[in-house]
């Protein structure tokens, strides 16, 4: 058993039965951290810094960025995956003295940060891709390519869960759901097909929902039908946008004169947000671009996106504290 802390501070307890679960996941599709050369070129700037991983998923930029520090060096890493964090705790034994793993949503970066004495920061890194072991672990339900619940929350904690949007929300909220946060063009026509299809039987698996939209909503490329759907669910199931809002501005605040913010972002909504909330910062003369990497987001390497696809729609932006 493994135990963890949380970020109320008391231990969590990772059972030998949930770890087998974990790593069955990650054994069927293993996670590679999206430009962690670059991230961990631009982020580290004081070797003897403290830093915090926001997004600390199995602890591959950590374990990048540790590899750069000196003594006094420290990384906090957050995660509202329980299991996500045990595993990275494992992996990151040998850095005991210089990582720190906190159970926590990174809406509360900075209290968190303070909490374990980490401010003022150095640097932060948001990395807001869901990991490869997530979508393949079949009972967190992130994924229509194989059969799960409906369930794809982050947080075990998290009362909202994908089922209850699907089976009791009106069809005028479920379209605006699917318009906005997956910016969906046949949002109407899904969301009908779900309320007319919900009186029949309730909606139980990820593959019941994305065959049946699928039905309705005939693939027309490479990309499934259902993907846009279940993207703008597991949006509103953790409240994604509301909380990388929230996290970026008061990350912000807790930089040191000259620490960097790095947020990778993987789909429009959350890229949209990252530009809009960096350049506001820079009008207000708290950050400025980074020199050298300048204004553009930084995108993977050819080489990169052929050693792993998913990283393709990946843009890495930064700011840095004046």
């Amino acid at each position: 058993m493994l135990f963890i802390e949380t970020s109320g501070g008391s231990s969590s307890l990772l059972s030998n039965a949930s770890r087998r679960s974990v790593e069955e996941g990650l054994l069927s599709s293993a996670h590679v951290s999206v430009m962690l050369e670059e991230c961990v070129h631009w982020l580290v700037t004081d070797p003897r810094g403290s830093y915090l991983d926001a997004t600390l998923g199995l602890g591959g930029h950590a374990e990048g960025m540790l590899a750069r520090l000196e003594t006094g060096g420290r990384i906090l890493g957050l995660d509202l995956d329980p299991e996500s964090l045990a595993l990275a705790t494992e992996r990151l034994a040998g850095f005991a003295d210089r990582f720190k793993g906190v159970i926590g949503n990174f809406r509360d970066a900075a209290r968190l940060a303070r909490e374990s004495g980490f401010a003022p920061l150095s640097g932060a890194l948001f990395d807001l891709g869901i990991s490869s072991y997530q979508l393949a672990t079949a009972a967190r339900g992130l994924s229509f390519l194989q059969e799960g619940p409906l369930d794809m929350r982050l947080s075990p904690h998290n009362p909202l869960t994908a089922s209850q949007i699907i089976n009791a929300w009106p069809e005028e909220q479920l379209a605006l759901l699917l318009k906005e946060y997956g910016e969906e063009r046949r949002a109407d026509k899904i969301a009908r097909m779900i309320v007319t299809r919900r009186k029949l039987k309730a909606f139980q698996t990820t593959t019941e929902l994305a065959s049946e939209i699928e039905r309705v909503a005939p693939r027309i490329s490479d990309i499934h039908p259902a993907t846009k759907t279940f993207l703008a669910l597991r949006i509103a199931v953790n409240t994604e946008l509301e909380n990388l809002t929230r996290a970026l501005e008061s990350v912000v605040e807790i930089l040191k004169p000259g620490g960097r913010l790095l947020v990778i972002a993987f789909h429009s909504l959350e890229d949209r947000i990252v530009k809009r909330l960096f350049a506001s910062s820079i009008r207000e003369g708290h950050c400025r671009y980074v020199e050298g990497a300048g204004k553009k987001p930084i995108s993977p390497s050819r080489a990169e996106i052929a050693a792993n696809p998913r990283s393709r729609s990946a843009k890495l932006r930064m700011v840095e504290k004046i």
